[in-house]
């Protein structure tokens, strides 16, 4: 009797030795299981007609159109404002801009930029042991206090504002007189450009070699690419490729370098756990005629709330979680980046308002509605021009520029734009009238009402200049003390 028990003590010591076992190991496999990687390709001033899954027949896009194949195409994805530094803003930190009193573009030698207060999505992941790292454009604030080393990167490569911002300006009589162009590596200016053509393959050759070191460790890579924004520049290779001319040979070099991380995500196996969305950060410049993208069938283009200056083509690949090969027409806007980043990785969003709401569920196909109630399109200082709010677009009174149905020159230089101006309310149904040609305000005074309601809210959170109302929440900029 005695050796039975003897005999099942040993057998319940076991099972439980076992037991311990199992769950030791269970535990080691869950907390070495990689966190995803996340890639955001931008693009500058690219139209919504300017890649070949969304439209282009013209310009050879085999790359971009085969991201979309095996992941999802975002047809109703907006850039937080049609402009550059305001839509990187809010990218990087998912707020309206001007919650962090930011607008339109910064100039060099600026005294404003994005605060080192406010949160970055590589600030979000580096406590995470993420590796950062921008090639490309930053345009968020020149000022070493403003750069990316500051904002949660730790690897810089790029110019600190666009491209056009230098002595060879493309447009004559300019304004502003730019000095030289400066190429950082991280915080050290290694060059002055005075050609721009190699700069995409340096970029991309640069987001290779960030893949390749950190394919063992999870990373963050923002790749934001200066081009197409005048004045264009393609390296010989892609040069005279396109039948769209300069603009479309340099559509073709951005999507060979999609092509390139792509084949290094292969290469190292690591596709499948890596979240990629290639965007733009507004509509195309259309002044500059055939050096401009096509925002068909959109309304107007950059620097303007109509569609054809925020809707932005775009699209999702990550095979691991997100089933592709389907259009998804839910209203999006990129301020919704990186709360979605945040769950995507399981990082907390940051101890501040975010305006931006994740779209996770909405890339996964467990429901087919937004996660925000609406959309503020805001303009210039503070004014808002439109809410987007379901399949409806409600203009308010606001002038804008416009190119009046004029397509430009045919080599690239630029011309003046119009003024008009918009005297009432209009309102659009986008799901019937995307080029936004028809106002039915007086038709549905129930939906106008339903959003002039909505915007009040927007208005008394963000503020709106035209009618004199400054917000309560807006978290300025950094200032530089001199």
């Amino acid at each position: 009797m005695i050796n039975l028990i003897k005999s099942g003590s040993y057998l319940f010591s076991m099972l439980i030795g076992l037991f311990i076992i199992s769950s030791c190991t269970d535990s080691k496999v869950e907390t070495n299981v990689k966190k995803p990687n996340i890639i955001i390709i931008l693009t500058d001033d690219q139209g919504y007609n300017d890649v070949g899954c969304f439209g282009a027949d013209d310009i050879a896009t085999p790359h971009l159109d085969k991201m979309a194949q095996n992941g999802l195409i975002l047809s109703d994805f907006y850039a937080a404002q049609a402009v550059c530094s305001a839509s990187r803003a809010g990218i990087l930190t998912g707020c309206y801009p001007n919650r962090l009193d930011i607008h339109g573009a910064f100039m060099p030698n600026s005294p404003k930029g994005l605060n080192p207060k406010e949160t970055t999505i590589a600030e979000l992941l580096k406590p995470q042991r993420y590796h950062t790292a921008i090639y490309g454009k930053w345009h968020l604030g020149d000022h070493p206090d403003f750069m990316p080393l500051q904002q949660g990167f730790d690897e810089y490569f790029g110019i600190p504002y666009s491209n056009d911002m230098w002595p060879f300006h493309p447009q004559q009589g300019h304004i502003f007189n730019f000095g030289p162009l400066p190429l950082y590596e991280n915080e050290s200016i290694i060059d002055t450009l005075t050609d721009q053509s190699l700069l995409t393959t340096q970029i991309t050759e640069r987001s290779v070699d960030f893949i390749e070191r950190n394919s063992n460790n999870p990373f963050f890579l923002y790749v934001a690419h200066p081009q197409p924004h005048v004045p264009l520049y393609v390296s010989d290779k892609f040069k005279g490729k396109s039948e769209r001319g300069l603009y479309g040979d340099v559509i073709m070099e951005i999507d060979w370098s999609v092509g390139q991380i792509m084949q290094t995500l292969v290469e190292h196996e690591i596709l499948d756990n890596t979240l990629i969305i290639f965007t733009s950060d507004n509509g195309p410049w259309l002044s500059y005629g055939a050096h401009s993208g096509s925002a068909y069938p959109l309304r107007e283009g950059k620097g303007t709330a109509w569609e054809g200056g925020q809707r932005e083509p775009t699209i999702v690949h990550y095979p691991k979680k997100i089933k592709g090969g389907s259009k998804v027409s839910v209203p999006m806007m990129n301020i919704d980046i990186l709360p979605t980043v945040a769950e995507i990785t399981g990082v907390p969003l940051p101890d501040k308002h975010i305006d931006g709401k994740s779209l996770w569920d909405v890339w996964q196909g467990k429901t087919d509605k937004g996660p925000q109630e609406a959309y503020y399109y805001y303009y210039k200082r503070n004014e808002l021009h439109a809410v987007r709010y379901q399949d409806w677009k409600l203009y308010f009174p606001h002038s804008y520029r416009t190119m009046n149905g004029r397509t430009g020159n045919s080599d690239g230089t630029p011309i003046n734009y119009e003024q008009d101006t918009l005297q009432q309310i209009e309102l659009y149904n986008l799901s019937d009238d995307i080029r936004e040609q028809t106002d039915v305000a007086s038709l549905y005074p129930g939906v106008v009402n339903t959003i002039v309601s909505i915007a009040q809210s927007a208005r008394k959170d963000l503020g709106d200049k035209l009618l004199g109302i400054q917000g309560e929440r807006v978290r300025e900029a950094g200032l530089v003390e001199k």
